[in-house]
Formats: structure tokens, sequence, C-alpha cells
């Protein structure tokens, strides 16, 4: 495919290379032949999932070090995709001064390198999840906005988008911005501020009860991080692209208690399921996304059936699972299923 030889001996940043989505794109890019850089202070990823393929150059740090980035661009990076933020929601709920440091002040001098240094493409890792708000009608589409917004990483991620259209309209640079709903797949390691996805399966493959916050009605649209990447791919290399927002989804929805019986049933999990309190700030009931723009103008299509993304999934946790055992952090954290989880966890070692 066209789009896939744009990146051969292209050098390529990559913010927030050691996490799951960020890992799995710079393997790809190396499989391609870009050389790429990885930016990355571990604060969520691990530096075990880092590929260590020819051509990759891993650089621990922040993206508010300004020596730190003087060392990556120095590189000339000719293309950056920026997926390092403070993640998540709970997160910035607990943290919310950090989460505005990283995620808009970090991203703000992010573009001003790409600026300085005539970055060819800048691809901002936006989050469908946030910027519709909770009141925007299904399947979400890109020109739905709210500013009714529940935590300050939906905030924040908005605020990045808002930055990138500043400079795309004001220096011309070149900037894309992708917007990931739910990702899940290999490389993401569970933890007190994860996703859901990876702590089910953690705590199903160490005998606990899934806990779901809520009903269990709610939905989520599950995007596999391979079909992520591949839209990363186009977005970096189609011109069709360029100052656009659109949605990387599956454009299908899943029922949390669904998933909680599908991981407990693939992994034979015997203690079931139970029921906590739903977080203040998880407003969404549903979660559905529209890929219409996505496919118009760049030709993404996700290929990775739920069922078959989750059992890679699995498979991945199973054969790193002294690594993951030993990444894993679960804090006390404000989120009452966490909280009742490092109980479980204590008890049961």
């Amino acid at each position: 495919m066209d789009y896939l030889s744009a990146y051969e001996d292209k050098s390529v940043l990559v913010t927030g290379g050691a996490g799951a989505i960020g890992s799995n794109l710079c393997r790809r890019l190396a499989e391609l032949g870009a050389q790429v850089i990885i930016l990355d202070d571990l604060s969520s990823g691990v530096r075990w999932n880092v590929p260590s393929l020819p051509g990759v150059l891993f650089v621990e740090g922040d993206i508010l070090d300004e020596v730190k980035l003087k060392r990556v661009f120095f590189e000339r990076p000719r293309i950056v995709f920026h997926l390092a933020a403070f993640f998540a929601n709970q997160n910035s709920v607990d943290h919310p001064e950090r989460d505005l440091m990283v995620n808009g002040l970090g991203t703000l001098r992010l573009l001003e390198y790409a600026v300085f240094t005539g970055v060819e493409r800048f691809i901002y890792a936006s989050s469908g999840c946030s910027i519709y708000g909770s009141d925007s009608p299904l399947p979400l589409r890109e020109e739905f906005m709210s500013m009714h917004l529940s935590t300050p990483y939906q905030i924040t991620k908005m605020l990045g988008e808002l930055y990138c259209n500043f400079f795309h309209n004001h220096y011309g640079l070149k900037v894309v911005k992708p917007r990931f709903f739910n990702s899940y797949g290999p490389g993401e390691v569970p933890g007190q501020y994860r996703n859901v996805i990876p702590n089910f399966i953690y705590w199903a493959m160490k005998g606990l009860p899934l806990p779901i916050t809520g009903t269990g009605e709610e939905t989520r649209d599950f995007t596999y991080v391979g079909d992520i990447v591949d839209g990363l791919l186009r977005a970096g290399a189609m011109e069709s692209a360029i100052g656009q927002e659109f949605n990387l989804a599956s454009g299908k929805e899943t029922r949390i208690i669904d998933l909680a019986h599908m991981i407990n049933e693939a992994t034979g999990n015997k203690a079931g399921i139970r029921f906590a309190q739903r977080r203040k700030w998880d407003t969404k009931s549903r979660l559905l996304a529209s890929i219409d723009k996505a496919r118009q103008l760049i030709g993404y299509e996700p290929h990775t059936p739920f069922e078959v993304g989750l059992q890679h999934t699995i498979e991945w946790f199973r054969n790193h699972w002294d690594q993951i055992e030993a990444s894993a952090h679960f804090g006390p954290g404000v989120s009452a299923a966490v909280r009742e989880m490092v109980g479980f966890l204590s008890t049961n070692g």
C-alpha cells in the first residue's frame, strides 16, 4: 500500500512510545523502515514494552523537559506522533494540575518545537471518549462538540485539539487529529488508572470477581490497537488527512456485562462479577462512534472482530504474565472499584 511506503527512511518521533498504542505503532514503523525516536517518561508505559529493533532510539523523559525535547528534536524528526498524555479520567480528577501541565503545556511545547524544526506533519492523539461530552447524539460524529465535559482529562484533550488548530491556521503546521475510542490490545499493562479490558483480564487471571461500576448495560466502542495503528499510519501519510479530525473506532457497541462474561469464560475465572458504585464523572451510558469520515478521508476500516482482538490480548497477558504482574500497580485511588480491588488483591495475594 502506498501510504506504508511513505515511512521508509523517514525519521519519526513518537511520544508515549512505551504505551500500548505507542509501542505497537513504533514496532510497525520500524518494520516499515522508519528511523524511530521514542520519548516516554514511563509514568504509565513500561520499558520492556519498547520494541528492541534496529532503527529504534529510546529516550526516557518527560515532554515538559526542555533538555529531553532538545535531544529528540536534534534527531530532526519529519513526522511527530504525539501520543503521550496524563492518562486518564480518574487520574485527572485526582491530579488536575498535573493533567493540565502535561496535556496542555506539554502539547503546546511539542507544537512549538515542531514549527521551529520544520516538522512535516504532526499527528495529535485526541480522544473521542472525551470531547463529545455526555449529551451528543449517537453515533458520535466529528461535528458534535460539547462545552460540558466531566473531567480535567476531557478538557485538556479538547485543549490539545484547539492548540493544533491554532498552529495549523497560524503557522501552517500540517496537523491531523485522530480521535481514539476505547482502545485495547496487546501492550497495555493493567493498573490503577488503566482501561477496563486490561484490568478485567488481570483480575480474572487472578481468580477475582470483576467489578462493574454501574448496571453493566453501559456500552463502549472498543477498538483494537492494530486497527488504530493502521489509522495512524494513514493519518501520517495521506494528504487528505491534513487539518482534519476523525474518529478511529470500531463503529460497534459492546455491553460491559457482556465483556465481563467473555473475559471470565476465556480465562476460566469462576469468581463471576460484582457491582460497584458508579463513578461520579462517568456520565456516558453508551458510546458509539461514526467512522464514516475516516473511511472517506483515509480509507480507514477496522478489520479485527472484537472476539478475535480480545483473544489476542489474553494471549499477550499469558505470554508476559511475570512482567505484567511485576509492573501492574493499584494504589488506593479514588475510584470505588479500584479501592475494593486493592483489598481483594491484598487478601488474595
